[in-house]
């Protein structure tokens, strides 16, 4: 549904309100990722500006809505641990590069139409992927938690980190951990009120404002003497909105961050298309992919110029957009302006919000991201599809997320290449009732023509098995001395250079031996191409038929042509009625 289309005043209140929600679980989601990510709050409000302003605007989905998500944060937390804790300016830097990095590379694969390979990459890698990475968020957040500085460095895997922080000697801090438990309870229970009235979902926002009156009330927020809080809090955020930056770019930089941005690159756009199809399968939109791909890329380039956090399609908050009856792409413009409005209005409060708080709401959304029955499920279905889950799931664990999302797609890649490197060749018969079909053992061998159809991708990766159908053919036409073969073509796609080559080679032996070879069901990229490679002029155009319907069928006719051009044949056996059943 386009913005100017039908546009109403029904329209308008539906996306104004559907906006507002969105906007109220934006502003605490934002600063959490940001603080995920190990940077300033504020880079997550912006990317909750830019990255989904531009997104809403150029993209194809009506309730997708892009901007931070916590997949893509860790993997940015991972990609900046080269930097040390003091080094924040040039991490924040490196960031907006990027940033910046991924959108080229989002737009690249727009722009050469290569969309359509993510459906390539198997669900049980997202599957692994997303449970490891809530694990991995829950578990980096435990220091906040429980109100305890955070040790070791970003190089040191997680576990390490964890184990550090919690041995080191810093004494667990209560009112923190009171500030977590408070935030959790009052989400859970602000959650339950709004599904059962069918409020507009504030609730995470609601029990962040509670918690942080009521810390701020009791003192827990207010600067001593020495300048330093009873808890944590988040930095403070300048009241202003993103405004335009050019990125620092250093050739080191480059080297480090490049497979993270392929990892994210990839890892966004799996997680946009994946949300945008779930919910296009409700309302009966269509999407065009590569429009919504190049929007992501787009909003990522764009947002790596304003100072953004990398972004994506995010799940809770695309659900919510869709639940809240958002009608156009206008409620995700309507979104981002509620959330500038808002960092100009409440920008002087971030800093009297708990670390523990914002802590408390990631653990809620690491809990609600695994799906424990789809986990379940995959499991139980097939050895490939839970060694998938569960190899992804042990990478990102043990090597982090970056390396578990390119590990997973090359283990789709792996798994997918022998599968369509299938070629299926069967021999057809026309029986006694004039019913084209599969030869069975029992039928007697046909005597004047032999019938062939091919099924399968005519890629490289089938040339061993074309190579041998074409042996095959030519075998049986010597060993049965027949001079006539039609080949069906129907069920063949996307043929390459190397098939092509191989059915040259095939067609031009068959005519120096004297075989009559004619093509059935050539479908138009098939017929284009025979044309360009210039096969018309030693192949007569007129033995291939384009692929046809039912009642034109291609097969059928070709088949009337050769038994008209049987010497020996009756006319009336070919003017009987064809049938076929394949």
């Amino acid at each position: 549904m386009g913005l100017a289309i039908n546009y109403d005043a029904k329209f308008v209140r539906q996306d104004l309100v559907a906006g507002l929600t969105v906007a109220a679980i934006s502003l605490p989601q934002a600063m959490a990722y940001a603080l995920l990510a190990g940077v300033d709050p504020r880079f997550g409000l912006y990317s909750a500006i830019v990255v989904t302003f531009i997104a809403s605007v150029f993209g194809s989905s009506s309730h997708l809505i892009n901007g931070p998500t916590s997949a893509i944060s860790l993997v940015v937390f991972a990609a900046l641990s080269v930097f040390d804790t003091d080094q924040r300016v040039e991490a924040a830097e490196a960031m907006f590069m990027l940033g910046a990095m991924v959108g080229a590379i989002q737009i690249f694969i727009a722009v050469f139409r290569l969309g359509d390979l993510t459906r390539y990459i198997s669900e049980s890698v997202i599957l692994g992927f997303m449970a490891a990475a809530s694990l991995l968020l829950a578990i980096g957040q435990l220091g906040n938690a429980f109100g305890v500085r955070e040790k070791g460095t970003g190089a040191q895997h997680i576990f390490y980190r964890l184990w550090l922080t919690f041995t080191s000697g810093d004494a667990i801090n209560l009112k923190a951990l009171a500030a977590t438990v408070a935030t959790l309870v009052l989400a859970l229970a602000f959650r339950k009120i709004v599904q059962r009235y069918r409020w507009p979902q504030f609730d995470m926002l609601a029990a962040l404002v509670v918690v942080a009156v009521v810390a701020f009330l009791a003192g827990w927020t207010v600067p001593d003497h020495a300048g330093k809080t009873a808890i944590g809090v988040t930095a403070s955020v300048p009241a202003s909105l993103p405004v335009p930056h050019i990125p620092e770019i250093k050739l080191a930089w480059i080297g480090d961050l490049a497979p993270d941005a392929f990892a994210i690159a990839f890892l966004g756009l799996l997680e946009a298309l994946a949300i945008a199809k779930a919910i296009a399968n409700k309302t009966r939109q269509p999407l065009d992919y590569n429009r919504q791909i190049l929007a992501e890329g787009l909003a990522n380039l764009v947002g790596g110029f304003f100072r953004c956090l990398p972004g994506s399609g995010s799940l809770s908050r695309s659900a919510i957009n869709y639940q809240a009856g958002a009608a156009t792409r206008f409620s995700g413009i309507l979104a981002a302006s509620f959330v500038a409005i808002a960092l100009l209005v409440l920008a002087p409060l971030a800093p009297y919000v708990p670390k523990s708080a914002l802590a408390a709401l990631l653990l809620l959304t690491a809990a609600r991201l695994i799906d424990f029955k789809r986990l379940a499920y995959t499991m139980r279905a097939t050895r490939v599809d839970a060694g998938v889950l569960v190899v992804t799931a042990v990478t990102a664990l043990a090597f982090g997320l970056d390396q578990a999302i390119l590990v997973g797609v090359a283990l789709s890649v792996l798994l997918f290449v022998p599968r369509a490197a299938k070629l299926k060749v069967t021999e057809l018969v026309v029986d006694g009732d004039n019913i084209v079909r599969a030869k069975r053992m029992s039928d007697s061998e046909n005597r004047d023509f032999l019938i062939y159809d091919f099924e399968g991708d005519l890629f490289f990766g089938v040339a061993p098995e074309l190579e041998r159908a074409f042996g095959h053919i030519k075998s049986q036409l010597a060993l049965k001395g027949v001079d006539k073969v039609l080949l069906r073509l129907k069920r063949v796609r996307n043929p390459d250079v190397v098939s092509l080559e191989h059915l040259q080679h095939f067609l031009k032996e068959a005519q120096a031996n004297g075989v009559d070879v004619w093509l059935a069901g050539v479908r138009p990229d098939l017929f284009a191409a025979l044309g360009r490679l210039q096969f018309f002029d030693w192949f007569p155009e007129s033995h291939v038929l384009l692929h046809g319907n039912e009642e034109n069928s291609a097969t059928l006719a070709a088949i009337k042509r050769i038994r008209q051009s049987l010497p020996h044949r009756e006319p009336a056996d070919t003017q009987a009625k064809l049938y076929y059943l394949v």
